[in-house]
């Protein structure tokens, strides 16, 4: 039986309470203007510039709760929501849930890792080994698609140490950066998923109140993301020159061009998207442009 969603014309968004993230999820949403009053368990913010409230909860409840009809959307690593999505499935549960955004940060990926010992020929190796990880269901959906049968040892917390406790020969496990493998003598060998924070949402589309909303807020996560690392870069040039100085700006939107003084001189103003560095703008400079200009970009609606 389906679960009954709560008729309600408040938009609520899941994320971290704590950890790695937490204070970038809320650094995000505070830049699409929202604003919020938090209560004193510090559990929930009840939204005060529109009608969009967070919750603050564990990382692995969120597509539970989007399931349920809980809350409409949820900050969590791609990791996470895979991992319940193939569990629903292998157990005749409908799909509840889906990402609707990657978000850009948080980035870390799910990896096999062998004992620094081994020498790592490929997938067949694995035929026959044990293997710890927290994901259970992704690994398997991997070795079923490798061929391999291996058998997968489900373990709370603590992974990589398995192998040196003698319960598994190697791990599945989440990667960042690496230090924790090396510092137990593990090497990472495959990457099975890219993983960062992504805007989940339920299955199903919207309907009433909520569907403005959630349209109105993905509309400026797009424009807040789009401009993270973008800057309007303004300078004038000759003519002449825009053939050698369009090539350096391969990342930015068409620019604006208005001419200046008679019909030689020209002012440019691109929005790029990649970084500015010293280095772009001294090429900028070499191709002919003047009075190089770099200007933040706070936000931005299409």
């Amino acid at each position: 039986m389906s679960p009954t969603v709560e008729t309600r014309d408040r938009l609520r968004i899941a994320i971290q309470k704590s950890g790695r993230l937490a204070d970038p999820a809320r650094a995000l949403l505070a830049s699409c203007g929202l604003s919020w009053r938090e209560s004193r368990d510090r559990l929930f913010c009840y939204g005060e510039a529109l009608p969009i409230d967070l919750l603050l909860v564990r990382d692995d409840d969120i597509p539970g709760l989007i399931a349920d009809g809980v809350c409409d959307l949820g900050v969590v690593g791609r990791n996470v929501l895979r991992e319940q999505d193939f569990e629903r499935r292998r157990s005749g549960t409908p799909t509840a849930f889906r990402e609707l955004r990657p978000l850009g940060f948080g980035a870390c990926r799910l990896a096999l890792a062998v004992p620094d010992d081994w020498t790592w020929t490929g997938p067949t190796q694995l035929e026959g080994r044990r293997i710890a990880t927290t994901y259970p269901a992704l690994l398997r959906d991997w070795l079923a698609g490798e061929g391999i049968q291996a058998d997968v040892v489900t373990l709370s917390g603590s992974v990589e140490i398995a192998p040196r406790l003698g319960q598994a020969d190697l791990i599945c496990d989440l990667v960042s950066s690496g230090v924790t493998l090396a510092a137990n003598q593990l090497k990472p060998v495959a990457t099975l998923l890219e993983s960062e924070a992504v805007l989940a949402g339920p299955a199903s589309e919207f309907e009433g109140e909520r569907a403005a909303l959630a349209e109105m807020l993905l509309r400026r996560l797009d424009g807040a993301l789009r401009t993270r690392h973008s800057k309007l870069l303004l300078f004038q040039a000759e003519r002449s020159s825009i053939a050698q100085l369009l090539p350096l700006l391969p990342d930015a939107d068409a620019p604006t061009v208005l001419q200046v003084d008679g019909a030689d001189r020209l002012a440019l103003q691109a929005l790029c998207h990649g970084h500015l560095t010293w280095q772009r703008l001294e090429d900028l400079k070499r191709a002919g442009a003047q009075g190089l200009m770099v200007l933040p970009v706070e936000s931005m609606l299409a």
